[in-house]
């Protein structure tokens, strides 16, 4: 990209920040911080591409007087904790809307291969269940505890095991974007084989229903983490194979603190995941229907709104906001 074009492309944004700065009294501190992002990433950009112009002086001008007043009306601790949840979370999670629909998409593909495989070949599920799996779940169901296995330790130790697993496991989703989108698409195809092929087998022993209800206490929450995380891990590679007019470093720093963002807020919902299914799917066949009902549509009530639409809500607010303050 030519200076010129540059500096045509950013020249408005630019100078609206300029006097903002000026204007320090009417700024909000969190969208201080949002610009003073997108002004350091240009700043590396000019200093990479067209060092000695004086675009780099006037980016370095803006950038310092920018990070005092960012200092100079940082928030308590409490409170960026508080706007992380109800705003900074919720507009990331927007603007990465269509990497979490990559994401379901990849998903719900496998999942519906590994039904087929499962339906198909007798052999299939103990591939990629293994044996012993397989095995322990055969001898349940005899024993008329078809989900028996989700009782098989205490519960506080299986809260640990299972949270720090599901966590883990998230993260390694995440993480694998660094060998490109590929490398999270792997990951989520095996862990949608995986599901698909898990439901087939009791479906074939006409326990579909019983194992669902036993399954989405927990993974109401514990699926569409995953397949969340799954977006962050594209976000990552992406940011990585396509830095458009950012240095690549640049990009990929960018695509990490997004991904990193992502997964934080991912972290509550899979402690949830593993307390329910610690404490509370092993009593799934005790517990009323209606209450196992209530905890599987509340969990999904809950991803929908949070992660698909209260951050639609949040961005149309920011949007309007920055509109009436533009025309004052």
């Amino acid at each position: 990209m030519k200076e010129i074009t540059f500096i045509n492309r950013n020249k408005s944004r630019w100078q609206s920040f300029e006097q903002k700065i000026k204007h320090h009294s009417k700024l909000n501190p969190d969208e201080l911080a949002d610009q003073y992002i997108q002004l350091t990433d240009d700043l590396a950009y000019a200093k990479t591409y067209f060092p000695n112009s004086p675009t780099v002086s006037y980016l370095n001008s803006i950038t310092s007087n920018s990070h005092q007043q960012i200092y100079k009306n940082k928030k308590e601790k409490s409170s960026r904790l508080k706007n992380f949840w109800i705003k900074e979370l919720p507009l990331e999670l927007y603007h990465s809307r269509k990497y979490f629909l990559i994401s379901f998409i990849v998903f719900s593909i496998s999942v519906v291969l590994g039904s087929v495989s499962a339906l198909n070949d007798d052999g299939f599920l103990r591939i990629i269940l293994g044996d012993t799996y397989v095995n322990t779940t055969l001898d349940n169901i005899e024993k008329g505890d078809p989900m028996g296995i989700y009782s098989s330790m205490g519960e506080f130790e299986m809260f640990l095991k299972i949270t720090s697993n599901n966590i883990w496991v998230s993260f390694v989703v995440f993480v694998f974007g660094m060998l490109t989108p590929l490398g999270v698409g792997f990951l989520l195809f095996r862990n949608g084989i995986m599901l698909g092929a898990f439901q087939t087998f009791f479906y074939q022993k006409s326990l579909f229903s019983v194992s669902s209800l036993a399954i989405y206490i927990h993974g109401a929450l514990e699926i569409p983490g995953i397949v969340l995380a799954g977006g962050a891990g594209i976000i990552l590679g992406n940011s990585f194979l396509f830095p458009k007019t950012l240095p690549r470093i640049v990009s990929l720093t960018r695509g990490m603190k997004t991904g990193l963002k992502i997964m934080i807020g991912l972290i509550p919902v899979f402690l949830v995941a593993g307390f329910l299914e610690s404490f509370v799917t092993r009593y799934y066949n005790t517990i009323p229907l209606s209450i196992n009902i209530l905890i599987i549509v509340g969990s999904l009530g809950f991803i929908v709104w949070y992660f698909l639409l209260y951050p639609f809500i949040v961005f149309k607010k920011e949007n309007s906001a920055q509109s009436t303050n533009e025309k004052n």
